[in-house]
């Protein structure tokens, strides 16, 4: 209705997931980066999540026109189902041909044999398989553990297929769930998108126009951008919603520019709230034609409420809690034992550097570590850093404190050290003061990026294999035969090939990658099971009675 009065070619704003529109934030290359490196990661999961509307299956689309020749792709969109009609489905998909109906009645055992069959047909040419599953988050715990199954199709060299999981953040909570460890172990890569800052929601709104091949002056002044982005928090499908509706109210205002309060009027149209609270009855403008265009329920992101802390802040982290907290008073949590103040978001007090993390996990190893770059003074203490992307089952793998990339529901980004992880909650370590959380609170927040610190031997490399000698060839060497009750060997001898199938045997008893070369996760859990006294995360974490938004 609107595109001849700005001179545009197209509604630059429709929400359908059209790949030409999507604008590449760094967020968002970051999550096409993930996925394509999907396509060669030889097999298992990787797992994209972000809020609603946050642009995961414009991204997916996008993903899907960069995939090479030699790559077959099976995309469900509707993962509501059986296990029966999600094994139909991605032979649907694949182009897998089943036996006749008058066979008898197809089996799981049938169709896995049949998607084998195609697999293996499929490698013998050179070709990768990737199954794609959007909405992943409504998948059952049955349906994901034949998932899980399928990815067991393999042969020596690597697994048959990979598979993308595409979902919402409650899909992390998921696999954060006991019962799904096993699946999330597989997990090769994960990302959570976040939303888009201020300044990134008018490189956006500007792309879009620029797409739909806006020519004239832009319609949007650059001082409503912060406003749209306090309006829509920043997430892409609330822009579209928000600047399609104030579009259409210019246009009928006979405006070439959108004014601050007909974006107030877009705003009361298409949200059910309007900065915290509810939306008085706004004039609706009299060109509404027929029913009532797409709105857009809120989904207003409530802050993450963990437990308390001193009351007096600095200027700076009050101003971070300003903009943290949510409009509306929530509802306190009920405090532990030695409580003495009401919540506050842990991200208006975690650092926005890890630095001061790193400083603060160092301490639970008895170090103070001096001025400088962490990592690299912490060495110099025999304290090495070592950095992952492999969320909290790595992290029970590992079983020591780790500082967490985390991010707030605006997508800033804060550290905070986890100190202990039970079965049911977590203990995050902020300034001195524990907070204790659910598994589904921290997964919604933690992106599953770590560093944590361990103890290396005497002059330890980055890893260690087959004909390498030196200090801490022999201290592997040593360890290995006292686990096995073996003669001590001598020293500054060569790793041969009785030590590196031994090493292989306590991989796989550790759930580690079996390949026979010793490196930093094979090193801790070697210290560890020698008994060394260190920092341990396996231990009871209470968890908050109340918090909100549960």
């Amino acid at each position: 209705m609107y595109t001849q009065f700005f001179q545009l070619k197209q509604s630059p704003f429709s929400i359908a997931p059209d790949p030409r529109y999507l604008f590449m934030s760094e967020r968002h290359r970051e999550a096409l980066a993930h996925l394509l490196y999907g396509v060669g990661g030889g097999g298992g999961f990787v797992l994209l999540t972000g809020e609603i509307g946050a642009g995961k299956t414009t991204v997916c689309r996008c993903f899907m026109e960069q995939i090479p020749p030699d790559c077959k792709l099976a995309y469900i969109f509707n993962p509501k189902l059986s296990v029966e009609e999600l094994l139909l489905s991605i032979c649907d998909e694949f182009g897998i041909a089943l036996a006749p109906h008058g066979a008898g009645a197809v089996s799981v055992k049938s169709y896995v044999d049949a998607i084998n069959l195609y697999l293996l047909a499929n490698h013998a040419q050179g070709k990768n398989n990737v199954l794609i599953i959007d909405e992943a988050q409504n998948l059952s715990a049955e349906v994901l553990e034949q998932l899980r199954l399928l990815t067991n199709l393999e042969t020596n060299e690597r697994k048959l297929l990979q598979i993308i999981l595409i979902g919402q953040p409650e899909l992390r909570a998921m696999l954060a769930r006991p019962e799904l460890e096993q699946l999330a172990q597989r997990v090769i890569a994960r990302y959570h998108l976040g939303s888009l800052s201020a300044d990134e929601t008018a490189s956006y709104i500007g792309h879009r126009l620029a797409v739909a091949g806006a020519m004239a002056a832009a319609p949007f002044p650059r001082s409503l951008a912060r406003r749209i982005h306090q309006l829509s928090k920043g997430v892409p499908r609330r822009i579209n919603l928000l600047c399609d509706r104030a579009l259409l109210g210019a246009y009928v205002e006979n405006r070439h520019q959108v004014t601050r309060q007909i974006l107030r009027k877009a705003a009361a149209e298409v949200f059910a709230e309007a900065d915290g609270a509810p939306a008085r009855a706004a004039p609706r403008w009299p060109y509404l034609l027929a029913g009532v265009m797409a709105g857009a329920l809120v989904t207003g992101a409530t802050a993450w409420q963990l437990l308390p802390r001193e009351a007096q802040r600095p200027a700076a982290v009050l101003a971070r809690a300003a903009v943290s907290a949510p409009a509306k008073a929530p509802v306190p949590a009920a405090p532990l034992a030695g409580a003495t103040a009401a919540p506050a978001p842990v991200a208006a007090l975690a650092p926005t550097d890890n630095r001061a993390a790193l400083r603060e996990l160092a301490a639970l190893w008895g170090a103070a570590l001096p001025a400088g770059e962490p990592c690299q003074v912490a060495a110099k203490l025999n304290l090495r850093c070592h950095q992952s992307k492999g969320g909290l089952d790595e992290l029970r793998l590992l079983d020591r404190p780790a500082v967490l990339s985390l991010h707030d529901s605006a997508g800033a980004r804060y550290y905070a050290v986890l100190s202990g992880l039970g079965e049911a909650g977590a203990t995050l370590l902020v300034d001195g003061k524990d907070y204790q959380l659910s598994l589904e609170q921290l997964a919604a927040r933690f992106d599953g990026a770590f560093v944590t610190f361990w103890r290396a031997p005497r002059s330890w490399r980055d890893e260690v294999g087959v004909g390498d000698r030196g200090p801490d060839v022999d201290w592997l060497a040593r360890r290995l035969a006292q686990m096995h009750a073996l003669d001590q060997p001598p020293a500054n001898q060569a790793l041969d090939a009785n030590f590196q199938r031994l090493l292989r045997g306590f991989q796989l008893d550790q759930k580690l990658k079996a390949d026979g070369v010793a490196g930093p996760k094979t090193f801790i859990r070697l210290i560890q099971a020698s008994g060394a006294q260190e920092p341990r995360l396996m231990r009871p974490a209470p968890v908050a009675n109340a918090v909100a938004g549960k």
